[in-house]
């Protein structure tokens, strides 16, 4: 396969930025500290990965299934792409630090008291999931190919956007994971 085009390079740099962030927030800590939560209305470190890993194991199926279409019927382009107004607008209300809150719909929403050996190493192999994803649309039309967005009803958007925001919106969880674990109350190891 030839070399990831400009914007899908940037995006494989995203996911591996995402991977590494994901394990140092996590460096070091017992089972206590990952559950913990600042107050009853925050996700402690393992909620906020955990969700990562339910949103990135939806996509990743669904972006197979996708990407395998968009390649049968033979929607290449070789670019460059550009983000849409929509496009950006997603993205600004989607970086870290939070502009806006959203409410993670129901089946996206993670549930408490998580075991660090189950949710990290699921993060990590999900993260390598996504980046063979941006590797298998190389060469796609990234602003032709449509995505349905899960738990949003018939939207769909362009690969290109569905692939960012995922990047984006794991820069968000991340970040609010580091959150907790910078809070002035969190607790020692042990």
């Amino acid at each position: 396969m030839s070399a990831l085009n400009s914007e899908l390079a940037e995006l494989d740099r995203q996911i591996a930025a995402a991977k590494a962030d994901g394990a140092s927030v996590v460096s070091g800590l017992d089972t206590k500290q990952f559950n913990w939560r600042p107050d009853p209305n925050t996700w402690s470190i393992a909620e906020c990965l955990l969700h990562l890993n339910i949103v990135a194991d939806r996509y990743v199926h669904l972006l197979e299934n996708t990407l395998a279409d968009a390649r049968a019927q033979g929607r290449t382009a070789p670019g460059p792409f550009r983000f849409g107004m929509l496009d950006r607008w997603i993205l600004e209300n989607t970086e870290p630090p939070p502009k806006r809150k959203f409410k993670a719909p129901r089946s996206y929403k993670p549930t408490d008291d998580q075991p660090l050996t189950a949710v990290l190493p699921t993060f990590l192999h999900l993260q390598d999931q996504l980046a063979e994803r941006i590797v298998q649309a190389n060469g796609l039309d990234l602003k032709a190919v449509k995505v349905p967005t899960p738990g949003f009803g018939p939207v769909k958007l362009n690969l290109y956007i569905t692939l960012a925001w995922i990047a984006s919106h794991q820069r968000r969880h991340l970040w609010q994971a580091r959150q907790v674990r910078n809070h002035a109350a969190f607790p020692r190891a042990g």
